[in-house]
């Protein structure tokens, strides 16, 4: 007799056969048919089940407590949540991550999976759910309205902390590089016309410092997701929960992640909030702002190789077109920009949704916890390939550096403490009308000699404010 392949399970909507070695049931197939939208299943997304995981076994333990469910169930249930917590069983969780119902979908799939591999941890078949039931058992004292937000809470907290060390490692590269270049002279500019004297290292240095503020930026906007509704339920009354519940969860929450998880101080403004999702998509655009930023000044600085400001080499990585022979173009800037340009517009995706909280729930929360949990991954892939593939490899080319600051009229500016602001303007106003530099036309006039303005000119008198009359005294 051939093994049946299907058991039968029932909902609201009536009788289903789903397949026998699912783990998942009748919910979870009902909405593999029903969203066909992002082709990205919850699988996908590690942490995301992790979460649920999370939220599942830290209710459990609360219900036992408050003896909703026996502790027999409890164990199971937390037995199944520490398998996925270990990485097993996540392709059990086939729910496109952009679905209808405010995340129900996926709030039953893990109630299903989980429930299934506690049947069979207490010695049942998978299905037969008046032993430990997907609704009434893992389910307890929960709604998709605390479970899910919730869920996505503990996610998002381990996506930051699984983030936090690309943008580090980004920065350790762009140290090196600034202390790589510290002694290389180059020109600075505002607007884009020449100013003052600098350092290429300087450069290099700005840019950490950058990204140096924004991690503190994502941390202090992170700290908003150990903040949790569960025991709210529906709209965040508590119906169908017991006294103490959520005092329980929020301890049991506490303990299984070693982080401060607390307890929203209202449920019902915190069962239709988005404002963490939202506050952190927008430190993550600032993130991108600051990252386009170095990109594009790095494809200025690199343009050319001989018609452009060319004080810096790129990795080739590859060849830069299909008719013009010898052209490499930035494509690692270039990839990142993009992967910035996505992510702020991810962002606005994120506000528009979590603008759309109505009366007592946001049933946009799919959307923008899809849209967070891209943000991130695309983000730590493209500062990985930043670092790795082009900031690693910058060369400097000191000589072009130096000889655009000597042909500079900004040069001038530094000047002004030995030779006077008129003076300075008259040379400034010569260099402009014949394109001779500065330098040969402060030599020329006998303003300095090559020995005191080559003391001048040394990177050390960049760096910080210096008594540049002192400077060409020196022997």
């Amino acid at each position: 007799m051939a093994k049946k392949t299907t058991r039968q399970e029932s909902d609201l909507l009536g009788a289903r056969e789903v397949p026998a070695s699912a783990l998942y049931g009748v919910q979870t197939l009902r909405a593999i048919e029903n969203f066909h939208i992002s082709g990205n299943p919850l699988s996908n997304y590690p942490n995301f089940i992790k979460g649920l995981a999370i939220t599942k076994k830290g209710a459990a333990i609360a219900n036992a407590q408050v003896e909703m469910i026996s502790q027999e169930q409890a164990d199971a249930i937390c037995a199944a949540c520490d398998d996925l917590l270990n990485g097993l069983y996540h392709d059990q969780f086939p729910v496109d991550m952009i679905q209808g119902g405010a995340g129900t979908s996926t709030n039953m799939n893990a109630n299903e999976v989980i429930a299934n591999l506690a049947l069979e941890r207490m010695g049942h078949k998978r299905g037969e759910y008046e032993f430990c039931s997907p609704n009434d058992v893992v389910n307890a004292s929960q709604s998709t309205n605390d479970a899910y937000p919730c869920a996505i809470h503990m996610a998002m907290y381990l996506e930051h902390l699984e983030f936090i060390p690309h943008i580090e490692a980004l920065i350790k590269s762009l140290e090196k590089k600034a202390k790589e270049f510290s002694k290389v002279i180059k020109m600075g500019r505002t607007q884009l016309q020449d100013a003052v004297p600098m350092t290429l290292g300087q450069t290099f240095s700005a840019f950490a410092a950058a990204l140096r503020l924004e991690i503190k930026n994502l941390n202090a906007a992170s700290e908003e997701f150990l903040t949790v509704n569960m025991g709210a339920t529906a709209i965040g009354t508590g119906i169908c929960s017991k006294p103490g519940y959520s005092k329980a969860c929020v301890a049991a929450l506490k303990k299984i992640t070693g982080w401060k998880v607390r307890l929203a101080d209202n449920l019902v403004e915190a069962t239709s909030a988005t404002a963490c999702l939202v506050q952190y998509s927008t430190a993550l655009k600032r993130l991108c702002l600051r990252t386009n930023k170095i990109c594009n000044d790095l494809r200025l600085m690199s343009s050319g190789p001989r018609c452009g400001f060319g004080e810096i080499h790129l990795p080739e990585r590859q060849p830069g077109s299909s008719i013009m022979p010898g052209k490499v173009n930035p494509v690692i800037p270039e990839v990142m920009n993009q992967v910035a340009y996505k992510v702020i517009g991810n962002d606005l995706c994120i506000s528009f949704a979590g603008d759309n909280g109505q009366l007592e729930l946001n049933v946009m929360e799919p959307v923008i916890a899809y849209s967070a949990f891209e943000s991130i991954h695309l983000l730590a892939n493209g500062l990985d390939t930043l670092r790795t593939l082009c900031i690693d490899g910058i060369e400097a080319n000191v000589d072009r550096c130096r000889q655009l600051v000597e042909g500079s009229i900004g040069i001038v500016t530094m000047l002004n403490p030995i030779i006077g602001y008129k003076q300075s303007t008259k040379i400034a106003k010569e260099a402009s009308q014949t394109g001779r530099g500065v330098y040969e036309l402060v030599l020329e006039h006998g303003l300095l000699t090559k020995e005191q303005l080559d003391k001048v000119l040394v990177p050390e008198n960049m760096i910080e404010p210096v008594d540049l009359t002192k400077v060409i005294k020196k022997k």
